[in-house]
């Protein structure tokens, strides 16, 4: 049980911020289930105020509390468990203090089931270093432009993207945001340092985001009434003593579950490096979450080193691309735009394999698919969404019935073209 996670203190010396250490998240739990001998991937079960889900699981992202052309009746036929909302954005539009008068973001967008928000801290920094995603910016077109005005100890002073007035985002501003916002599962304020950064900044990025740890734990006390758990962040850049440092610092720390995070290299090889480096320091009875990292690859290369869950914006963004995931495709995906599909009858799940058992996989045919996607109809971003949830939901069942039976790799060569 998460009550018996926590060192038992009553403040944090090193930075002066009252918190409890042994403290207690009364509705969470996270359970382990099975753990491979062979691959060393686990099972769970993550429990939370608005459900329970096994792990490893997927966290879709609902950006703006919308998934983009599906409603959250249409994740629920495609047996979504979990999904996500992002504090920037909110605080932006329509703000945290409408969406708590609503009823917080369950009621706000009728979502019955367990949710995530992160700090918002990804959004501003990435923007200030002017290499955020068109997806994360909620632009398709245009210069990219650098909203990030200054980054203090105290915290991030940005212009909103909306109508340029200046905002800032601290540790405490985040935690109230996410409070009001009101998701099951939260993040801890941190800075995302980019890539071609100093080792020596990314290490002052760090030790700054460290102490926003316990600041955002003392600020999280001061509403926790058992309906939220707040993760810790795991940062420290392409450098492995920084990761180590980092983790060791979540592990002692009372957070509930354990989030990777920051800057994870730019090749694959950095990027399981830094998590086969941090397992060793992590709270192996924590939930761990890896943030922003979901491609199919990923997920089966990933649990291998004991994660629990992942977000990424790929399978929306791919659908809104004219492409659709499929087991066993080169890239794991098709693209319908192309002319090879002009008159394929088949439908999405053509061979059944998959096993997708919603209407948008099995009943519309590719040539008609790709005819709308031609016209620019919105019917066909709309199927497309759906199968590609459906297709990741899939998966994430496969790979938990293969890690209890043992079979991950051939499940993996299933899923994965040569």
């Amino acid at each position: 049980m998460t009550s018996t996670q926590n060192k038992p203190a009553s403040v944090n010396a090193q930075s002066g911020l009252f918190y409890t250490k042994n403290l207690d998240y009364p509705g969470f739990d996270f359970e382990i289930t099975h753990e491979c001998p062979k691959t060393g991937a686990r099972t769970g079960r993550l429990t939370t105020p608005h459900g329970t889900i096994e792990t490893p699981n997927y966290i879709f992202c609902g950006t703006k509390a919308s998934i983009k052309n599906l409603s959250p009746m249409q994740m629920a036929e495609a047996q979504t468990d979990i999904i996500l909302a992002n504090t920037y954005h909110l605080m932006i539009q329509p703000g945290a203090d409408l969406v708590q008068k609503m009823g917080g973001l369950h009621k706000f967008m009728n979502w019955n089931g367990p949710m995530l928000t992160d700090s918002g801290g990804f959004q501003v920094f990435s923007m200030g270093h002017g290499s955020c995603a068109d997806e994360i910016k909620g632009r398709s077109t245009g210069t990219k432009k650098e909203s990030l005005l200054e980054i203090t100890e105290e915290g991030a002073v940005f212009k909103s993207y909306l109508d340029g007035r200046k905002l800032m985002l601290n540790p405490e501003i985040s935690m109230e945001l996410q409070h009001k916002l009101g998701a099951d599962l939260i993040m801890q304020m941190d800075e995302c340092t980019a890539y071609q950064v100093t080792k020596d900044y990314t290490a002052k990025s760090m030790e700054m985001s460290m102490r926003w740890g316990d600041r955002s734990l003392a600020a999280f006390e001061k509403h926790h009434n058992g309906s939220q758990a707040l993760y810790g962040i795991v940062q420290g850049g392409i450098y492995h003593d920084l990761r180590v440092e980092s983790a060791q610092y979540v592990a002692d720390r009372p957070f509930f579950g354990t989030a990777v995070g920051g800057c994870l290299g730019g090749s694959d090889e950095e990027m399981y490096g830094i998590l086969d480096v941090v397992k060793p320091y992590r709270r192996p009875e924590r939930p761990v979450h890896f943030l922003g990292i979901g491609k199919i690859k990923d997920v089966f290369r990933s649990v291998r080193y004991g994660i629990d869950t992942f977000d990424c914006v790929a399978p929306t963004r791919m659908a809104r691309h004219g492409m659709a995931h499929i087991k066993g495709a080169q890239g794991e995906r098709i693209n319908l735009v192309n002319a090879c599909f002009r008159d394929d009858p088949t439908p999405l799940d053509a061979d059944g394999m998959s096993s997708i058992d919603i209407p948008a996989s099995r009943e519309f045919s590719k040539s008609y698919i790709h005819h709308l996607l031609k016209a620019k109809e919105m019917l066909a971003y709309q199927i497309l969404t759906q199968h590609n949830v459906a297709v990741i939901n899939r998966l994430m069942r496969e790979v938990r019935a293969a890690i209890k039976e043992g079979t991950l790799d051939a499940l993996e060569k299933e899923w994965l073209a040569e």
